[in-house]
């Protein structure tokens, strides 16, 4: 009977019909999963007996609408029972204060928006047909990869089935039919797809079809890019432009592919992408990939890291990008321990320009221009070009008096998305009459140099080159000329992007976030040929492969590199997985210096906080010799150390958990592979002692040394300092003790160094990173 009781409170956020109502929110609801589980085994799957009940009962409210009564239900947009355990629902005010007295409800939030955050670049990882990772005998067909963005164009050439064999026979997933989109559409690699839109649906307004589909087909061309560059087909001959001409591959090529459509024009809303992680789950992904983020906050009040957790603990490894804010510091998203926190950088391609001036100066840009070179034309910006605000080039600044016939210098910026934005502003220098474009970079972007596909001829160029175009322009009459070189090889790479997010992570340090960095910028793959290389509703050229920037894509590589390495250790933990990637990512790059960080002024040393780990490696990774394994009780125990009240704890492991009382913990003991210490700038001697323990998964017989780079300030001591393994699989542990050998830093201020487990040909390295902070900051 209380059971009874608690299911007819519940019906107050059950609904089948949905109702516009003005005084309604949407609500991702947290619920106890042993209360759910035991309703569930009275009346079956959860949505089935919410419907059923709200069948029965319903919530009369009044609406002053032409002087009618109206009956306003809630709305039941998604019942979670996977990776998570909940329901999302539309409701009143009174009806959120209803839940207070359901048994088994934990918390309610409003739901939010998240924003969507190659030829090359299997080469320029490593990775060649018929050798290593990709040799036959290791790569398997089985391994699934989940992708969760804007959906996909599934006639795409790198999407077909030619050779591939049935599907495996645990998939559990469907091939969903809607707008443009029939179950013909799924093959034997794109093996699912589902598009999720009530939350979209429930926030903004209902999918405009003749722009957008309610179907996973993709309008926006985010997802089948993020798609095929996990998993796409080799496809000989891929171009933009005749530019970056080569094999197109996915890093996975032989994998499948399930598509969940979460994103839209207007972004992507966290009750959607938490049915999507739900649904693939069940479904049966051995991977999944989301190239989308949103604010950082504490992980029991983020669904979407909840939602990670519940994959991680079925086996999923779940990747995500760092976020394109950088590169300002406490920027990175994503930060939960059980992520995969992919950073972005450059490859040794270019898309070469190179802008003369009228002085004689020569400087070297970027662009996908694929038109001619220009003359020598006269150079305007700012107040010679429009009225204020015209150094942006944002649209009504520009003057067609002041610009026609010449090249507008405008500043990049204004909060432009990084994967299209730049070309925005061509279109804007092109409308008023302008014959060319240069975009300059600010101080903080550095030399990072983003190619775009302009419609007019434009290029980038770098902080160091706009500070000199900037002084040349005060000597008046100035002017320029931009040749197109078109594809570069040969540029020292990689190096951290600019746009990058940094560490440390703003909700809690005691984890070094990113993880790792990939590839990232200027990347050729999969395009719709409906939506246009700019994204420009202006652009009317059609192109099946595009180049884009970002730590969306960078994402994608890295989950099909984690594909790759499920294929060759089936028995491998989302953790060991994790761990081998990130302690087998090297920091040097390929002129055999320090990999440099674009943002600023682009010359200083990239550290753990832009790269994590470092950039990654998947023939190492393949074989790493030591692994730090995490369980899903080792993440909830590092929850407890944080603090988390039971209450905090029971919503991020979706049932009772009790801290243990017995031991001590410290989040420094998580056994993740980097160290991030956390010492208190108002304390004279701050030390601090932390465990580990490696899992032997290279040789049997292994005895492993220990290197330490120390940070500057800071000692640091390992027992014991060697490790001698006897067979596969044991396990070994040891203490690392960090001692400051400085009075005192201001808060703030971070060192870094490193320590290695070195035999033979392994090297098993992990970052360390000790910041000095106030104790109210952490």
């Amino acid at each position: 009977m209380v059971y009874r009781i608690s299911l007819l409170l519940l019906v107050f956020v059950a609904a089948a019909t949905p109702t516009a109502s003005a005084d309604k929110q949407t609500y991702i609801v947290h619920m106890d999963k042993a209360k759910i589980t035991a309703l569930d085994s009275m009346l079956g799957d959860s949505r089935k007996w919410y419907e059923e009940v709200m069948d029965s009962i319903t919530e009369l409210s009044t609406e002053e609408e032409g002087g009618e009564e109206e009956t306003s239900p809630p709305q039941l947009l998604y019942a979670y029972e996977t990776a998570i355990t909940g329901f999302a629902a539309k409701l009143s005010t009174k009806q959120l204060e209803s839940l207070n007295k359901v048994e088994g409800f934990m918390s309610a939030v409003p739901d939010e928006i998240l924003s969507l955050h190659t030829t090359h670049s299997p080469q320029f990882l490593g990775l060649h047909p018929w050798r290593g990772l990709w040799f036959a005998p290791h790569f398997t067909t089985d391994v699934i990869i989940g992708v969760i963005d804007s959906g996909i164009w599934p006639e795409h050439v790198s999407f077909h089935d030619w050779g591939m064999p049935p599907v495996p026979s645990r998939w559990k997933g469907v091939c969903e039919e809607g707008t443009n989109f029939t179950s013909s559409n799924c093959n034997k690699k794109l093996i699912g797809a589902k598009a999720f839109f009530q939350g979209y649906e429930s926030k903004r307004k209902k999918i405009n079809e003749t722009e957008d589909f309610r179907s996973p087909r993709d309008s926006l061309g985010h997802g089948t890019h993020t798609a095929s560059i996990a998993a796409g087909n080799v496809v000989p001959g891929a171009s933009l432009f005749g530019m970056g001409k080569g094999f197109a591959s996915g890093m996975m090529y032989s994998s499948r592919i399930a598509v969940y459509k979460a994103c839209y024009a207007l972004g992507c809303f966290a009750s959607d992408v938490l049915a999507a992680i739900d649904q693939a789950v069940s479904d049966g992904v051995d991977v999944l990939s989301l190239s989308l983020g949103g604010p950082s906050r504490p992980y029991y009040s983020d669904p979407v890291a909840i939602a990670s957790l519940g994959a991680v603990q079925k086996g999923v490894v779940v990747a995500f990008p760092a976020g394109n804010s950088g590169p300002s510091d406490l920027s990175v998203f994503n930060s939960a321990p059980w992520m995969m926190t992919v950073a972005a950088s450059s490859m040794d391609r270019s898309f070469s320009t190179i802008v003369k001036l009228g002085n004689g100066e020569i400087f070297h840009g970027a662009s996908l221009y694929s038109g001619k070179s220009t003359q020598q034309l006269l150079l305007v910006y700012n107040e010679t070009a429009g009225e204020e605000g015209a150094q942006l080039c944002n649209g009504g600044t520009l003057s067609p008096d002041l610009v026609k016939g010449k090249i507008v210098v405008c500043d990049r910026g204004n909060d432009s998305p990084v994967e299209r934005g730049n070309a925005g502003k061509g279109e804007v220098v092109k409308m008023a009459g302008g014959a060319g474009m240069l975009l300059l970079n600010t101080d903080e972007q550095g030399e990072e140099l983003i190619a775009d596909p302009h419609i007019l001829p434009a290029t980038s160029l770098g902080a160091s080159a706009a500070n000199s175009i900037r002084k040349y322009l005060t000597s008046g009459n100035a002017t320029a000329s931009i040749f197109f070189k078109g594809t570069a090889y040969g540029n020292p790479a990689p190096a951290v992007a600019a746009f990058s997010s940094r560490g440390p992570a703003f909700v809690e340090a005691y984890v070094i976030k990113p993880d790792v960095t990939a590839p990232g910028v200027n990347i050729l793959a999969a395009w719709p040929p409906t939506v246009s290389p700019s994204g420009l509703q202006s652009d009317k050229r059609s192109v099946t492969f595009n180049v884009l920037s970002g730590t969306s894509m960078s994402c994608p590589h890295v989950s099909g590199i984690a594909a790759l390495l499920k294929s060759v250790h089936k028995d491998w933990s989302p953790a060991a997985i994790k761990s081998a990637l990130m302690t087998t990512a090297y920091t040097q790059n390929n002129k055999w210096a320090p990999i440099l960080d674009l943002g600023f002024n682009g010359s200083e040393s990239a550290n753990p906080f832009a790269y994590g780990s470092g950039h990654v490696d998947p023939m190492r990774a393949s074989n790493p010799g030591l692994i730090y394994d995490i369980t899903h009780e080792d993440y909830l125990n590092y929850l407890c150390s944080l603090k988390y009240t039971p209450e905090q704890m029971a919503l991020v492991s979706r049932e009772s958990f009790t801290c243990p009382n017995d031991t001590v913990l410290q989040p420094g003991d998580l056994n993740y592979p980097s160290f991030a210490v956390v010492f208190d700038s108002d304390v004279l001697n701050n030390s601090a002692t932390y465990r580990r323990t490696v899992t032997n998964v290279g040789l049997p017989c292994s005895t492993y040394v220990v290197r330490v780079q120390e940070p500057e300030g800071v000692s640091v001591r390992v027992e014991p300092n060697v490790l001698k393994f006897r067979h596969l699989n044991q396990k070994l542990s040891y203490r690392v003790s960090f001692v400051a050998e400085r009075e005192s830093s201001s808060s703030g201020e971070a060192v870094f160094g490193s320590l290695s487990w070195v035999f033979w040909k392994y090297t098993v390295r992990s970052p360390i990173a000790v910041t000095w902070q106030q104790p109210e900051e952490y």
